[in-house]
């Protein structure tokens, strides 16, 4: 797991070239486009919002404000989301990439989400870019490109956690949104973050919330987490520091918790057509 697993999972905000998607997927050296790229992208923009007084200096760029509070709201809301069994994410989102002679261009798409806890999870990925399906059903982790017609199947470990962590390390896969869940965790490094301030309140889709922005040493990334029992985070931004165009990553999230998800929703039953192929491995 990276340093800070919020921020770069999903930001997807590097110069890329546009995948072909009348190729077949790269399977031990073959040519064509691969599957492992998991990054969710679809559409917003960011909600614009004047920083809070004195938490940067605009010459430095030194973070001079660490509020303990913002840092709870993170801790709070990954172990809400921990908590839930059962639920299902919508989201919408608009990522920025940026061209080699640094023309930032944005694609938009949608992703969903579906976890029955300890060994159930589904995902969609749809994109302007690519379309992905995640399957996994407890014992086969299953990585399905529609457009493309191929789909890949191999052994997991028993539990979504195990799962993920193995498919990382294994095949460099990062599912979407699920490091939203880390923090108050061992994965969270909460010292990589340099600036963390209350903005203040913010309406989201009709959704009140309250507006964090947090500063890491090669990223800027905002959240709007709903208050009170149900820490969802409705909205979250990505801002790429390393980069001198500072492209973003922009996401909205709708949540429905305790959905009713038979075992349908998670077992992959490949369509007619649909070719297998082996999934690479990535080096060690």
């Amino acid at each position: 797991m990276i340093a800070l697993a919020l921020a770069a999972s999903l930001a997807g905000c590097r110069a890329s070239q546009k995948e072909d998607e009348a190729k077949p997927v790269a399977v031990d050296g073959d040519e064509g486009a691969t599957l492992a790229n998991t990054s969710a992208a679809a559409a917003t923009t960011a909600e614009e919002s004047a920083p809070a007084a004195g938490a940067v200096d605009a010459e430095s760029s030194e973070v001079l404000e660490r509020d303990p509070n913002a840092i709870e709201a993170l801790r709070n809301m990954g172990a809400f989301l921990r908590g839930q069994g059962t639920f299902e994410v919508h989201v919408e989102s608009s990522t920025d990439e940026v061209l080699a002679w640094g023309q930032k261009l944005q694609f938009s798409g949608t992703a969903a989400l579906r976890v029955r806890r300890p060994s159930k999870m589904s995902a969609e990925v749809d994109s302007d870019r690519k379309q992905r399906q995640f399957y996994y059903d407890g014992k086969t982790f299953t990585l399905f490109g529609e457009r493309v017609g191929y789909y890949a199947q191999v052994p997991a470990p028993p539990t979504i956690r195990e799962m993920l962590e193995w498919v990382e390390s294994h095949y460099g896969i990062e599912l979407p949104l699920l490091d939203l869940f880390a923090w108050g965790t061992e994965n969270a490094d909460e010292s990589a973050i340099l600036g963390a301030i209350d903005v203040g309140p913010s309406n989201v889709l009709g959704v009140e919330t309250e507006h964090y922005a947090f500063r890491q040493s090669d990223v800027d990334y905002q959240l709007w987490i709903e208050p009170g029992a149900s820490p969802l985070p409705r909205k979250y931004v990505i801002t790429t520091l390393t980069e001198p165009s500072q492209p973003q990553h922009v996401m909205l999230l709708t949540w429905t918790l305790n959905p009713t998800l038979d075992d349908a929703a998670f077992e992959f039953v490949p369509p007619p057509g649909a070719l297998p192929i082996v999934l690479e491995e990535q080096a060690p």
